[in-house]
């Protein structure tokens, strides 16, 4: 066969095309301007091979990436130039690896005869992001290039799913190269599939068919892994109770009857007082976080813990695990599945409803059924979901909106969580909402924000404007940073240090954008408001003037035990 000679952004564009890729997230500039030179040709009006979205901020980029992977399951692209160009992703970067989101950035970089001279835009990339990187890699040769690529996008996307950075020096991108595709599927030393042991599978199915009080923790890893069918039928065949973290609400529809609802720091009462009552301790794809765990010292020390993961080092890394299953998920689970007996746990499930009562007559009608004073938060985002039949894709910033637009949201479909869990990164709402409308372009994204998190990416309208991405935007204003607001008022005697906004006329920022625009401060007008933003075709921002003060509860404390939530807030 024989070889064709090209330049290296050419034979860049090529392994990208043998990879699957069809859209990449980018900014240009200097040091990668030959690959978006080569990209010229490849996001022809005729022939595309690429959609390429030009984000206003390159930061933009590598969480436009995000979005788009968390919706579609593939790998997401970002392209950026050296120096500021790349170092402005560093946060996506982060965010990708803190919540397992497979995306491959490449970077432009300064030749190989400048590095180490401080030329104009050099940074040394490959030293920053090693540790919040699956795999960090520089380029020096066009003759690296088809089998970087291929390995970039193979760790991306396999075992434990991450982000890859690849540093593209400039000679590399201009030499000439005999080129052929090539196809990485193993690395020495690197074992995204561990094989499962068999005792373990023996072991953890003997504890669950003996146990009278099992409790299961469903986590981002099952989706990962796409084990739907696997943990509905290993939770189904033996009547095993269940929750979700806030990454993992989707794996399994919302009405299952033995969906519990949400774990953690805002979760639902009755998981979290059953984590401390129940016998085994069942986490699926999961990391025991500290907003899951609250106060590790007295987390469920009365249950025998079962831990599903993929990586090992999750294992004893927080909480303590008396059998260890490690392996993905879709394998393990099925295995352990084949050895359940049928059982029957409705004495133990039907004790969680108490405190689901408690839970919904003390929060939840107050915050969603409200008769009077401002619109609630919460009111919000359960109104919206039902009126996209609890179909749409869920996408938040960070703070207040994320809390009550995961704990309010309704789930039928897979793949419908998009947002910032370990990192917690203010801004990544705007332009993730932007990537998962190009990842699921049939389906409606619905994102939810606060006015302050919106106004850090904001520039990222014009994205949308040129794009036409129909994100329906829902702007929950308080003019508060409402989660910092709430921890001053329940720690620092509501001394409000710097959480107050002044807001600009999002109205006439939307006329600006060319993005229609709607907005409610009464109860009564709230439904036609919504049924308008859902009804009108393309972008939509809501904006819902929504109670300054109000509070995401139930809360546990930091520092208390999980169960030791707080059902209201008092002075």
């Amino acid at each position: 066969m024989s070889k064709e000679q090209i330049t290296g952004a050419e034979a860049l564009m090529r392994s990208l095309q043998a990879e699957g890729v069809d859209t990449i997230f980018g900014y240009p500039g200097g040091n990668i301007m030959p690959v978006y030179d080569a990209l010229y040709d490849y996001t022809s009006k005729e022939n595309p091979v690429f959609n390429h979205i030009l984000v206003r901020h390159e930061q933009a980029a590598a969480h436009a990436a995000e979005g788009y992977a968390r919706v579609s399951g593939k790998v997401g692209v970002s392209l950026v130039t050296s120096g500021p160009g790349v170092t402005n992703t560093i946060t996506g970067i982060a965010d990708a690896m803190m919540d397992n989101t497979p995306i491959v950035v490449i970077a432009g970089q300064v030749g190989v005869s400048a590095l180490g001279s401080d030329a104009f835009q050099e940074v040394d990339l490959v030293g920053i992001t090693q540790p919040i990187s699956k795999w960090s890699y520089q380029i020096r040769r066009a003759e690296d290039i088809a089998w970087a690529i291929s390995r970039a996008f193979y760790i991306a996307k396999s075992g434990r799913p991450g982000p890859v950075v690849l540093d593209f020096t400039k000679n590399a991108q201009v030499s000439k190269v005999d080129f052929e595709p090539q196809h990485v599927n193993f690395i020495r030393s690197y074992n995204p599939y561990p094989t499962p042991d068999e005792n373990s599978i023996k072991e953890a199915a003997k504890l669950i068919n003996e146990s009278k009080r099992p409790l299961v923790l469903v986590g981002q890893g099952v989706e990962l892994g796409n084990a739907y069918k696997e943990l509905k039928d290993f939770v189904e065949k033996a009547d095993l109770p269940f929750g979700c973290t806030a990454l993992g609400r989707s794996a399994i529809p919302s009405t299952h009857p033995l969906n519990k609802g949400m774990l953690g720091m805002h979760g639902n009462l009755c998981l979290n007082v059953k984590t401390q009552e129940c016998d085994v301790l069942i986490a699926v794809g999961m990391r025991f976080s500290d907003r899951i765990t609250g106060k590790l010292s007295t987390y469920a020390k009365q249950a025998k813990v079962i831990h599903f993961d993929i990586d090992k080092a999750e294992f004893n890394k927080n909480v303590p695990v008396n059998i260890p299953v490690l392996g993905d998920c879709k394998v393990t689970l099925a295995k352990v599945t084949a050895q359940l007996h049928k059982n029957e746990h409705k004495q133990w499930s039907d004790s969680f409803a108490p405190y689901d009562k408690i839970e919904k007559e003390r929060v939840i009608d107050p915050e969603v059924h409200p008769t009077d004073g401002p619109i609630n938060m919460g009111e919000v985002v359960a109104k919206v979901s039902k009126a996209t039949g609890d179909k749409a894709v869920l996408v938040t910033d960070v703070g207040q909106n994320e809390m009550m637009g995961i704990r309010y949201f309704r789930f039928s479909e897979k793949r419908s969580v998009v947002l910032s869990g370990g990192f917690g990164t203010m801004g990544f709402g705007l332009p993730a909402a932007i990537g998962a409308t190009f990842g699921a372009p049939d389906r409606m994204v619905c994102f939810f924000t606060g006015d302050g998190g919106l106004q850090m990416t904001i520039e990222e309208l014009g994205t949308i404007m040129e794009q036409k991405a129909p994100v329906k935007i829902i702007l929950l204003n308080n003019n508060f940073l409402g989660n910092v607001r709430q921890w001053q008022q329940l720690m620092f005697h509501r001394r409000y240090s710097f959480t107050h906004m002044l807001n600009p006329q999002y109205d006439k920022i939307a006329q600006a954008y060319g993005i229609n625009y709607g907005l409610v401060y009464e109860r009564e007008k709230l439904d036609e408001a919504i049924k308008q933003m859902v009804n009108t075709e393309g972008p939509y921002l809501l904006e819902v003037g929504v109670n300054p003060e109000g509070n995401v509860l139930p809360m546990t404390p930091p520092g208390a035990s999980i169960n030791e939530m707080l059902l209201e807030i008092k002075d």
